[in-house]
């Protein structure tokens, strides 16, 4: 199979949220005439790079300009590709830095899953590349899924990002759409530990790698062997509003709680330390996490508009 057949089920997924002008124009360069490409609007796309994607072939935009969030984003750009009659759909944030290449050794990876495990209870839903280093960034670590074989090199993993990752959108209307409520934060963690209940598979390809990067920065202890990435304080209070509330939900394992509930303070009191012990920071994610466990989701009040 060639390039150009792997792709031709394809389209390109980005939600864009006050991109610089670079990060549009790299996007329309590279899948431009290559694959189609859904965009969604977020806000702050400046008018110069409006102009471009309006220049640039195969490019259907949706979005309002208004920050709706990641979750409602991707479900809006996975209803489109679906209903124009895609069966894949390959999602990117603004800052990855992939290519069609990338997302037809995806597609090659996924094809070969579905064949070995045809057949199966396990139905590949999703795969996504390896974690490259991105300098003074912390990389996401994937964790094996147990009990689960690997399928040659591809891994069973229990979560992973939705940027880089190629969705088949079949498995997607079964498992259903991601969180809204959660907004931005653990949401590719929720979907992927509901589709492993759901007899669903999400599986990364150690042989394609794209850097990727959270926050701003990254916070590291000086005493124990901690890092974290450093967030606006409202993305670390709904990442902790999220984190609390995941373990309310009878699909996310045991053991993946037990582990959050040990971690998450340690994350609270390093991010807290970070900036400077201010007693009403942590008052906010005491309170955050309070939320979750009384399951008080949505849009933050602070969320930049």
């Amino acid at each position: 199979m060639s390039s150009s057949d792997s792709l031709s089920s394809t389209a390109v997924a980005v939600v864009f949220f006050r991109p610089s002008t670079a990060q549009v124009v790299r996007v329309a360069e590279r899948f431009g005439g290559r694959m189609p490409i859904f965009v969604f609007d977020n806000g702050g796309i400046l008018p110069d790079a409006l102009s471009q994607l309006g220049t640039t072939p195969g490019v259907v935009r949706l979005g309002e300009g208004r920050n709706l969030g990641i979750g409602a984003a991707l479900n809006r750009l996975a209803e489109a590709a679906a209903a124009a009659g895609f069966r894949r759909l390959f999602l990117l944030d603004q800052d990855a830095d992939a290519s069609p290449d990338t997302a037809s050794a995806l597609g090659f990876a996924l094809d070969r899953l579905a064949g070995a495990m045809k057949g199966q209870a396990l139905v590949p839903a999703l795969i996504g590349p390896a974690a490259a280093p991105n300098p003074g960034h912390k990389a996401p670590r994937y964790p094996l899924r147990p009990r689960t074989p690997p399928v040659g090199a591809l891994l069973p993993v229990e979560f992973l990002a939705t940027s880089g990752s190629l969705l088949d959108l079949a498995a997607f209307d079964v498992i259903g759409p991601f969180r809204e409520d959660f907004f931005i934060d653990a949401v590719d963690l929720e979907w992927c530990f509901r589709a492993w209940a759901r007899g669903f598979a999400c599986w990364m390809d150690p042989a394609t790698a794209i850097p990727h990067s959270v926050g701003r920065g990254t916070i590291r202890s000086r005493f124990l062997p901690l890092a974290m990435p450093d967030q606006p304080v409202f993305r670390m209070a709904v990442y902790v509003r999220n984190t609390t509330y995941s373990w309310r939900l009878p699909h996310v394992p045991t053991r993946w709680k037990l582990k959050q509930m040990g971690y998450l303070p340690a994350q609270v009191g390093l991010y807290w330390g970070h900036h400077g012990f201010d007693p009403r920071l942590l008052v906010r994610l005491l309170k955050a996490g309070a939320a979750g466990l009384l399951g008080r989701l949505g849009r933050p009040a602070d969320a930049p508009p």
